[in-house]
């Protein structure tokens, strides 16, 4: 799917990557449009976060290009990409457990050199979550999951990104919990944020979605609306174990 109206603010274009001799990413292309929240589905080993390993420069690529905001990015390291606006929270809990969720906050920021506002930035984290505020004292580890990983979207948010790749957020959560989660995520789409998500919950994620993108194998099979996604039986066939198959 190309939406020609919209510039993409991220493109993938025949990338080639792996773990040693073992390929994972075979010719991995797709684009995201800016203001979208955009879920990359597929089956375990597809590839998922290795596509995220590999934007965010935590991969060797054999092959292949990757352009965000106009420029290229291909094997650029973290550091770098975090200035130009993108941030990672990968899957599972990343806090420091036995900090304060305040001194968790702080140290979000140490990856950008210079920050002068620091104060009001950790400011504007609590003020828009606000347990954050209430628990700021409190050790990082006595939060629930679901505080932890709100905690961890605060924090990559003090770096003021275009663009967050998000990988599984909702393990481990309460439904309730999942439903704050993604609530979270709607709102940081309307304040102009771009969120690359995986989720194991595919389909909560994709009633939340502009766009979706299916990989198998290492390649993306299918992207469209989240809508047509979400209703093609195709989709649900590859969960359950087959392979993509063309519709007939």
């Amino acid at each position: 799917m190309s939406d020609t109206r919209t510039a993409p603010i991220l493109t993938l274009d025949n990338v080639v990557g792996g773990y040693g001799a073992i390929t994972i990413l075979n010719g991995t292309s797709f684009a995201v449009r800016p203001g979208t929240i955009t879920t990359v589905i597929g089956p375990n080993g597809a590839g998922k976060s290795t596509v995220f390993k590999a934007i965010f420069g935590l991969l060797k690529l054999s092959s292949g290009r990757i352009h965000f905001d106009g420029a290229e990015i291909t094997r650029h390291p973290p550091r770098d990409l975090i200035a130009r606006g993108i941030v990672y929270v990968p899957q599972g809990r990343n806090v420091f457990a036995e900090l304060s969720v305040r001194h968790n906050l702080e140290l979000g920021a140490v990856a950008i050199p210079g920050v002068t506002d620091l104060g009001q930035r950790i400011e504007a984290a609590m003020d828009r979550f606000p347990m954050l505020r209430t628990k700021a004292d409190a050790q990082a580890s006595t939060l629930s999951g679901g505080q932890q990983k709100i905690l961890e979207v605060a924090r990559g948010l003090l770096l003021e990104p275009k663009l967050m790749l998000i990988d599984e957020p909702s393990i481990g959560l309460s439904p309730l919990m999942v439903q704050e989660v993604f609530a979270i995520l709607k709102d940081l789409r309307a304040k102009g944020v771009t969120i690359l998500l995986i989720e194991q919950n595919a389909k909560a994620a994709l009633s939340i979605s502009d766009e979706a993108i299916v990989l198998e194998q290492g390649q993306t099979r299918m992207h469209d609306t989240a809508a047509a996604i979400l209703a093609d039986p195709r989709v649900g066939q590859l969960f359950l174990g087959g392979a993509l198959t063309p519709a007939a």
